[in-house]
């Protein structure tokens, strides 16, 4: 048996040689230069955010921003078009503007949260009022009829707008952690309050609008200097707003202190019926196995606070620019290198699901799939998603990129199944070997993921550029790879708390009509 291992070894050793012996390194080398001596990512980042702006299911936006992506792809030789695969409440934010008109005047910065029902162009002028502190949800319901005809704050005030980072740099030590304790009790007594109050982020607006309030203002901070969350509203007659943390405390401090504020919000969304949802779809046909796939994989929509710049603006322009570099330099690869910029991944992966879904001929024959998502960083970490034998090709396959490029990533292997967070996991829980091309955060969490302030100025182009020569040289090292790829699974650990082993996760299905 030892003699019979050891032959297979040897075997393996020498297929892993051979396929690095076939790496064409000029080719590679033409990938890089086009990169940096000819990259096309300013110019696409300005078009498809600026221009077009961000890309919520169901907007215009949306549609233009596919449009758009079709046109490029044909400009670079690169069939591609809008695939269909559901459909979504169609929305068009319009103008928001949103002004204290007692005790003073002052413009506010905030706006709707998206699909929030518009309040025409006239506005609604009201009163604003705090969620009480009761003692259970039968006061609640008794203080609830008091909300007719006024605007509902129903964010807890903050009691800091400086990032703990700040306090931690310049606060002395006592003051940073009383500042911390202090929170810590508020946002406990929150919690415990809205337990009594019997209602939760998503109901509590339902029922007060239906006491009559005339819109429900929020504030979700996002813990960094002027970010707040920008999501949906629930909401379906009343407008839903969210002012940043700067406003919404002022205003809920002259609520406490009994000055009444007034605030006027104009809101002029327009509602536009059932749209079509659609993932945009590109292809490099393949010259040798037409039939087997290399998947460049990245979601196109985005929430719209901003303009979905690094969440995942970034991600998309990564895999268009490594597209357009793989046509002009490796245009007849042999197996097929398709690209999805895939729809609705913000409300569950919905356009990668349908896909998964719906192409089984496709996804059955996946050499692999390369996902990029979060944000603008380069890329620095790689897991094997758990697959057993990732280790042999992915290695192999990063062998052939410039050092400088490969230092930072750290990989992982086999690592484990991806379960969600991403469109990698459609394709994982189908089977099909999909990788996420982990990025540096660059304060991603706090300052662009869904916030107001994800926007082109965040992009940081070095590191895109770098991701697109990775992704690049990674799609050609798959497609030219004289092995397919196993698709060989881990056995998973068992859980330590329940005793039950954990299991591969399940293919699901996506919401094929969504917001109606």
């Amino acid at each position: 048996m030892k003699r019979i291992t050891s032959l297979l070894t040897i075997v393996g050793l020498a297929i892993g040689q051979f396929a690095i012996a076939q790496v064409d390194k000029q080719l590679i080398q033409s990938m890089v230069k086009e990169a940096n001596e000819n990259s096309q990512l300013e110019t696409l980042a300005h078009e498809m955010l600026d221009v077009i702006g961000p890309r919520l299911v169901g907007t215009p936006q949306m549609e233009q921003a596919g449009d758009w992506a079709i046109a490029k792809y044909k400009e670079w030789g690169i069939p591609a078009e809008n695939e269909q695969w559901g459909e979504w409440r169609g929305w068009d934010r319009g103008i928001t503007h949103i002004d204290m008109v007692h005790p003073r005047i002052q413009s506010l910065n905030g706006t709707q949260l998206a699909w929030s029902p518009s309040t025409g162009k006239k506005g609604v002028t009201g009163e604003l009022v705090v969620l009480p502190t009761v003692e259970n949800s039968a006061q609640f319901e008794q203080w609830l009829p008091s909300v007719k005809g006024k605007l509902v704050m129903i964010s807890m005030k903050e009691p800091t707008g400086r990032p703990d980072y700040n306090w931690e740099e310049f606060a002395t030590k006592d003051s940073s952690e009383k500042m911390k304790n202090d929170r810590q009790v508020q946002e406990e007594e929150w919690r415990e309050n809205m337990r009594r109050i019997g209602y939760d982020r998503r109901t509590l607006p339902e029922a007060l609008e239906k006491a009559g309030a005339l819109g429900i203002v929020t504030s979700y901070w996002s813990k960094g200097f002027g970010a707040n969350k920008i999501f949906s509203a629930s909401t379906k007659k009343i407008p839903t707003v969210d002012l940043s943390l700067e406003d919404y405390t002022m205003l809920y401090r002259l609520v406490e202190y009994g000055s009444k504020p007034k605030i006027k919000i104009v809101a002029e969304s327009k509602e536009l019926g059932t749209v079509p949802a659609f993932n945009t779809i590109a292809t490099i046909k393949g010259s040798e196995k037409p039939e087997e796939y290399v998947i460049l994989s990245a979601h196109f929509d985005s929430w719209d606070g901003g303009t979905g710049a690094t969440d995942n603006g970034t991600g998309t322009l990564v895999m268009m620019e490594a597209m357009r570099i793989l046509k002009k330099i490796y245009p007849n690869p042999k197996r097929t290198i398709l690209v999805g910029h895939w729809g609705s991944e913000e409300q569950g992966l919905n356009g990668s699901r349908a896909f998964v879904e719906d192409h089984p001929e496709i996804v059955n024959n996946i050499q692999a799939v390369f996902n990029q998502d979060n944000g603008t960083g380069r890329v620095v970490n790689m897991n094997g998603a758990g697959f057993l034998n990732s280790y042999d090709y992915l290695t192999r396959w990063l062998s052939a990129v410039p050092k400088e490029i490969t230092d930072p990533i750290e990989t992982n292997f086999p690592g484990s199944p991806a379960t969600g967070g991403s469109d990698n996991a459609s394709f994982v829980a189908a089977g099909a070997p999909a990788f996420n091309l982990t990025a540096l955060n660059w304060s991603y969490w706090n300052y662009t993921w869904h916030t107001n302030l994800d926007t082109y100025d965040k992009v940081v182009f070095d590191d895109v550029r770098s991701n697109a020569i990775l992704t690049a040289i990674l799609a050609y090292m798959a497609s030219e790879d004289p092995n397919t790829t196993s698709r060989e699974k881990i056995v998973l650990p068992t859980n330590f708390e329940t005793g039950i082993q954990r299991s591969w996760p399940e293919q699901r299905s996506p919401t094929r009509k969504g917001g109606l």
